[in-house]
């Protein structure tokens, strides 16, 4: 975390942390929509069930390698940056885990002491 003398550690931009975290399937559901695909047809030019196509697109399951891989295939969106967002939303979602954020300042607590 950055410190500047006379600043709250909080307030500073690199320091910031978002609210919200775009899922990947967000942006495969914008695009899709701009092209004008149905998420039916897009299942079917992929080759996965369309309820597997409407989960990712609403947030409930991640964007596998394959998925994205198939996604780029057919709509031009670039796999690595699929999945450049489900990382980075993955591991938003875990930082939202007041549980597991304590354990973590528990392993780091520890890793200190070694």
């Amino acid at each position: 975390m950055v410190e500047i003398e006379g600043y709250d550690p909080q307030m500073i931009l690199s320091n910031l942390k978002p609210d919200r975290m775009t899922h990947p399937g967000e942006i495969i559901l914008d695009e899709i929509e701009y092209l004008k695909i149905s998420q039916k047809a897009f299942a079917e030019r992929i080759g996965v069930s369309r309820s597997l196509v409407n989960q990712v697109l609403k947030g409930k399951r991640a964007v596998t390698t394959e998925f994205a891989l198939l996604t780029e295939a057919a709509i031009d969106l670039p796999a690595d940056m699929l999945l450049r967002m489900q990382e980075r939303y993955d591991r938003w979602k875990v930082e939202q885990e007041p549980s597991f954020m304590e354990r973590l300042k528990k392993v780091r607590k520890f890793a200190a002491a070694l």
